[in-house]
């Protein structure tokens, strides 16, 4: 496995080390673990797997002392990559743990705007993804988003 082909999972996993970390941070991390492994450090893959595992969210984004950390998010079974483990010996990041709640709050709020877009634009396959999504925060974040859910599945039913 090469760093292009990590998962969001992984990079959960990653973050998890720390509690939560910033998106430098992460990308800090992600570069020295490619390095660690031999692999070319590529700046472009490192930002588009980080952006790809927010978009999944295998990762959430919450304000941390006017910080923006990044956390496991409600879709991430964390998992370490091979070499991750010697992370926090090798990086000066502080272990941090933000409030569960303010995490939950943070990606009930962004689903909100995310389903929103997705109704919009029409986009039923980010649609099907969010409904999906809309079980993993209920579970993880014991929270009921159900209301989400139902405009969702609304606007597939609408189209068909």
């Amino acid at each position: 496995m090469t760093l292009a082909d990590a998962t969001g999972d992984e990079l959960a996993g990653v973050v998890d080390l720390f509690g939560a970390v910033t998106r430098t941070e992460l990308e800090d991390a992600l570069a020295e673990l490619a390095f660690k492994r031999g692999e070319t450090v590529d700046d472009e893959a490192i930002t588009a797997a980080v952006d790809d595992a927010v978009a999944g969210y295998y990762l959430v984004s919450v304000d941390g002392d006017g910080t923006t950390l990044l956390a496991p998010g409600p879709a991430a079974f964390p998992a370490l990559p091979d070499g991750a483990e010697d992370l926090p010996h090798i990086l000066d990041v502080p272990d941090r743990q933000p409030e569960r709640a303010e995490l939950v709050e943070a990606a009930e709020r962004r689903l909100r705007a995310d389903a929103a877009r997705a109704v919009d634009a029409d986009d039923d396959d980010r649609i099907e993804r969010l409904r999906d999504v809309s079980y993993d925060l209920e579970t993880w974040g014991s929270t009921d988003v159900s209301g989400v859910r139902r405009h969702l599945d609304d606007a597939l039913e609408n189209r068909n």
